[in-house]
């Protein structure tokens, strides 16, 4: 097992009290039983993480690669930062704030050496996170089932692992909105679960709010489904078929009742709604316009303002 190589890619944001010993924690734990690599991926925090990194790199130099982005840009595309940084024949994710215990990355590690999988997500009894945290993710759950044919019996957790073959494939990806488990999803379905421990959180409080929550879910949607298209020519065709037997219907009963007044208020309400779907759906092909905007115009998923590596001989500023 000693001779198996491990990668750890941890993002990092508002994480100067945990990140130090987090990587004190995995380096004795996990140190004995693996050629261990610790990537660390500083996400434009705002507090002290960018020294907290700096010392544990410091601190061991032969296993930590310190990372520092120039500006805040989402879990998502630091991870991918760690991934094209990452080397070990297995790379484990994980968050900063220790609610992912270092003894579980064993069980990741053991469960993909011994079957023939490419990834491991985890799951839990219970998630320690905030009601409305769970709820989102019981949303993202659902809508992922559908915009990417994930099987309904697994949990899209952040805390996984991925081989080596599958961060090859993934690391191609190149434009500026990857959402990881899309990535994942589209490569591979050797897929294999492992039951793991959830704790609190030991230090403040979690970066998702519900603004990137919601940039998550549009990056789910946009980036690796057509289906919100297919949607909204769905609502379409319903809605014109809602206003074809409407119009028949007003016009049937104007002929029996030639008295009968316009209905003013039935035509306020099926204006409102058509405008309301046809602005939907512009809006909608406008979000896939402006991403193929901003993927042609060379958007970057994220720019290292600098970097420590030991192999590197001295930080590279």
């Amino acid at each position: 097992m000693a001779d198996t190589a491990v990668s750890i890619v941890i993002p990092v944001y508002n994480s100067e009290k945990t990140i130090g010993p987090l990587v004190r924690d995995l380096a004795a734990t996990l140190g004995p039983l693996y050629r261990l690599e610790i990537v660390l991926v500083n996400d434009g925090s705002r507090d002290g993480s960018d020294r907290a990194c700096i010392e544990a790199y410091r601190a061991h130099p032969d296993i930590v690669r310190y990372y520092s982005l120039a500006k805040n840009v989402g879990e998502h595309n630091a991870v991918m930062a760690g991934l094209n940084h990452a080397h070990g024949r297995f790379v484990v994710i994980m968050d900063d704030d220790f609610q992912n215990p270092v003894s579980e990355v064993v069980k990741l590690v053991d469960y993909a050496a011994a079957n023939d999988v490419d990834v491991v997500y985890t799951y839990y009894d219970r998630k320690r996170h905030a009601w409305w945290r769970n709820l989102g993710s019981r949303f993202n759950d659902k809508v992922a089932n559908i915009m990417l044919g994930k099987p309904g019996d697994l949990y899209l957790s952040s805390f996984k692992l991925l081989d080596a073959f599958l961060v090859k494939e993934i690391i191609k990806y190149d434009l500026p909105f990857p959402y990881i488990d899309g990535l994942i999803l589209r490569t591979t379905d050797r897929i294999g679960r492992v039951k793991v421990e959830h704790h609190e959180r030991q230090e403040g409080r979690s970066g998702y709010t519900l603004h990137k929550l919601v940039h998550l879910w549009m990056n789910m949607f946009t980036n690796f489904s057509i289906l919100p298209l297919r949607a909204a020519m769905g609502f379409g065709f319903l809605f014109s078929a809602i206003g074809l037997v409407v119009g028949v219907q007003t016009v049937i009963e104007k002929m029996t009742n030639p008295d009968l007044p316009v209905g003013w208020a039935m035509v306020v309400v099926l204006l409102a709604v058509f405008s309301g779907v046809q602005l939907v759906a512009i809006g909608m092909i406008g979000e896939y316009l402006g991403r193929m905007f901003l993927s042609q115009n060379k958007k970057p998923q994220y720019t290292v303002r600098a970097a420590y590596e030991d192999r590197l001989g001295d930080e590279q500023d």
